[in-house]
C-alpha cells in the first residue's frame, strides 16, 4: 500500500503529547456473520482470516477490502510492542471512531467498551500489557446496518446508496494511537475565550489527582513566539478553572482575535509538576473570538458577520468517510477558502479533529452537526445523546466552531408538528448543548419545524432568482418553508433572530461520464454557472438574509450537485464562485 494512506500524523492536534505510537496501517480482520466471535475467544491466540489497512473501512477501496455489503459484526487484531521510551510509563489506547459498537481486548483481557460510531474513546491498557514480547490488540465491532433508529447520518440502510444517501461505514474509519504518560497527568484542557476582557478562561482537568501530593500546573502561552502569560497554579482539586489575561493588543479586531479573515491562534504550553518534579507537558492552542446575537445581527466579535458557506458531506474518494490523508483535508480547506467562502456546514458527519485543525488555522467557521438518525424511539433518545455530548465535548475548544446543530430537517424526529415526546426532545438537544458549551449559538431543528433556536434557519432549493428574492424580503412569506413545512412548529414562533438560509441551490450539473442528480439541473457549463450566480445573488438581494450555506463543495456518490466533481476538480473557474460570494456578479 501506498505510503501516503498511512495517516500517521498526530490524531488530536489541539492537545499533543511526544510520546505516542500511531497504529494505522495493516490489522489482521475477519467478518462475523455467524456472531461466533466472542464464544470461540477470538480476542485470544487466534488468527483472522485477512487483513485491513486502518483506519479505511471495509466498504472502502482503501481499506484493500473495497465491499459494500453488509457485515455488521467484524473483527481486528494487531500485534503492538511499546517503544523502550514509553516503558514504564502508563499507555493509553485511543480510537477516534469506530461504527458503531465497539469492544476492545488486549492481550485477551476486555480494556473497552464504547457505543456512538462518530465519537473517540480510549482505556488505560498498562495492567493487561506484556512488556517483554508484542502485545494483542483485539477489536469487534458491531453495526446496525438497517436500524433507521441508529444515529448514522447520510449512511444508507441498504447495501446500495441511492439519491442522498450514501455508502455504509462500518468498524475502524479514524485513527488508532497510544500515548505513554505519567499517573498524575493533564487529562484536559477547555477553553473560555472572552474577547471583552482580553482573558481566556481555563478549565483544567487532572487525571489521578491526590491532596496529599503538591501538583502545580505551569501555563506558558504565547503569540507567534512572543509570551503574553505565564502562571502556575497549585491543583486544590481535580478540576479547576482559572481567567488569564493576555498582555498583548487586542483593540475592537484590529490586534489578534480569530476570525476567518485573521485566523489568529495563541500557543499553548502546560507543564504538571508533582512534588517539584515535571510529569507531563501538552501542548495545544486557542483562538479568541466571540460569538453572540446582537440587535437582531448574527456577530462576530461584536461586528455583524455575514455567513457565506458551503455544506460539506466528508465523503472521500478511495476511503467514503475517512480522507485518504491530512493534506486531503486541508485540500478541501483550502478550496472552500479559494471559492470565497468563509464558513463550512460539516453535514451529518463529526468530522477528523485534522479538518478542524485546518480551519482554525486557516480560517474558515464551522457548523458543527451531528449524524442523525431517521426515526424515533425512546433506545434512539438515549444513544444519540450520549453521542452528541461527546462530539461537543471533543470538538469544544476548536475557535472555528461557531454553532452547533444537534438536529437537522425533523430527521429523527419526523413527527415533531404534532408530537410532544419529539418536539420535548428537540427542546431538550437545544437546552443541553447550550448546558454544555455557553460559547456558541445552536440551532434546535436546522432548516425547518424549529423550536427555540439561536438563529432561524431555511432550507429551500428553489432555483429562481426573482422568486427567491421576494419570498425572502417579508417575514410572512419566509415562515413558509417549502415541502408543506413550517419553519416553526406549534407553541414557538419567529421572535426576531437572524434568518439565514442554511441549504439552498443543489444545481446538478454532469462532469464527464457521471450521471446522478441534483435539486435542479444544468445543461451546460454556462447554464451551471448562470444559476449558480442566481441563488448567490439572490441572497444577497433578499433583504432578510444574513448568510447561507451552498449545496454542495463535492458531488458525492450519485449526487452531482457539487461545486467540484468528486476528485475535487472545479465545474466552473473558482475565481468565478469567489467573485459570485464577494458579491460581484
Amino acid at each position: 500500500m501506498n505510503n501516503s494512506y498511512l495517516r500517521n500524523e498526530y490524531p488530536r492536534p489541539q492537545f499533543e503529547r511526544t510520546a505516542w505510537v500511531c497504529l494505522n496501517g495493516e490489522w489482521q480482520f475477519q467478518f462475523d456473520d455467524a456472531q461466533i466471535g466472542e464464544t470461540e475467544r477470538w480476542y485470544g491466540e487466534v488468527a483472522l482470516d485477512r487483513q485491513i489497512q486502518v483506519p479505511f473501512c471495509y466498504q472502502s477501496e482503501l481499506s484493500g477490502i473495497g465491499i459494500s455489503e453488509f457485515h455488521d459484526t467484524v473483527w481486528y487484531k494487531k500485534k503492538v510492542s511499546i517503544p523502550l521510551e514509553m516503558k514504564g510509563k502508563e499507555i493509553i489506547l485511543h480510537f477516534g471512531a469506530i461504527d458503531y459498537a465497539s469492544k476492545v481486548w488486549v492481550n485477551g483481557h476486555l480494556a473497552a467498551t464504547h457505543m456512538g460510531g462518530h465519537t473517540p474513546f480510549s482505556a488505560n491498557i498498562t495492567e493487561f500489557l506484556r512488556p517483554d514480547e508484542p502485545n494483542d490488540i483485539t477489536v469487534q465491532a458491531q453495526d446496525y446496518s438497517t436500524d433507521v433508529t441508529l444515529p448514522r447520518g447520510k449512511q444508507f440502510w441498504k447495501e446500495k446508496s441511492e439519491l442522498i444517501f450514501y455508502t455504509s461505514t462500518t468498524g475502524i474509519w479514524q485513527s488508532v494511537w497510544m500515548e505513554a504518560v505519567e499517573p498524575i497527568h493533564l487529562s484536559r484542557v477547555s477553553y473560555y475565550p472572552d474577547i471583552d476582557r482580553n482573558e481566556i478562561g481555563i478549565q483544567y482537568v487532572v487525571e489521578n489527582w491526590t491532596g496529599e501530593a503538591d501538583i502545580r500546573v505551569n501555563t506558558r502561552v504565547s503569540f507567534q513566539g512572543e509570551i503574553v502569560a505565564n502562571e502556575e497554579y497549585q491543583m486544590i482539586s481535580s478540576r479547576q478553572k482559572r481567567r488569564i489575561e493576555l498582555h498583548d493588543f487586542n483593540d475592537h479586531g484590529m490586534g489578534r482575535w480569530w476570525s476567518p479573515d485573521k485566523p489568529n491562534l495563541y500557543d499553548v504550553e502546560y507543564r504538571v509538576f508533582v512534588n517539584g518534579i515535571e510529569r507531563d507537558v501538552v501542548r495545544s492552542y486557542f483562538g479568541m473570538r466571540k460569538v453572540s446575537v446582537d440587535s437582531g445581527k448574527l456577530c462576530l466579535n461584536n461586528r455583524p458577520f455575514f455567513m457565506k458557506s458551503v455544506l460539506d458531506q466528508g465523503y472521500f474518494p478511495g476511503g467514503i468517510l475517512t480522507a485518504s490523508s491530512d493534506e486531503a483535508l486541508k485540500r478541501d480547506v483550502e478550496l472552500i477558502k479559494q471559492m470565497g467562502f468563509n464558513s463550512v456546514r460539516k453535514h451529518q458527519k463529526i468530522e477528523d479533529p485534522r479538518f478542524l485543525y485546518w480551519c482554525d488555522h486557516l480560517g474558515v467557521a464551522v457548523w458543527g452537526e451531528a449524524a442523525n438518525a431517521y426515526a424515533f424511539s425512546e433506545d434512539y433518545v438515549r444513544k444519540f445523546t450520549a453521542e452528541w455530548i461527546e462530539a461537543v465535548n471533543r470538538d469544544f475548544n476548536s475557535p472555528s466552531i461557531m454553532v452547533w446543530v444537534p438536529l437537522n430537517e425533523s430527521w429523527g424526529i419526523p413527527n415533531i408538528k404534532v408530537d410532544e415526546q419529539q418536539r420535548s426532545h428537540a427542546m431538550a438537544m437545544y437546552h443541553l448543548t447550550k448546558s454544555l458549551d455557553p460559547t456558541r449559538l445552536v440551532i434546535s431543528n436546522d432548516g425547518w419545524e424549529h423550536v427555540q433556536s439561536d438563529l432561524c434557519t431555511i432550507h429551500d432549493y428553489q432555483w429562481d432568482y426573482n422568486k427567491l428574492v421576494m419570498k425572502y424580503s417579508e417575514i410572512e412569506s419566509a415562515m413558509d418553508a417549502p415541502q408543506n413545512r413550517d419553519v416553526y412548529v406549534r407553541g414557538f414562533q419567529y421572535d426576531g433572530q437572524p434568518i439565514l438560509m442554511t441549504e439552498f441551490g443543489g444545481i446538478s450539473f454532469q462532469m464527464g461520464d457521471v450521471t446522478g442528480w441534483g435539486y435542479s439541473g444544468a445543461s451546460d457549463t454556462e447554464d451551471f454557472k448562470k444559476r449558480v450566480r442566481a441563488v448567490i445573488k439572490a441572497m444577497y438581494d433578499s433583504t432578510l438574509i444574513q448568510g447561507y450555506c451552498y449545496t454542495q463543495l463535492t458531488d458525492v456518490e450519485q449526487e452531482i450537485n457539487g461545486l467540484l466533481d468528486f476528485n475535487r476538480e472545479p465545474k466552473i473557474p473558482l475565481a468565478v464562485i469567489r467573485d459570485f460570494n464577494e458579491g460581484k456578479f
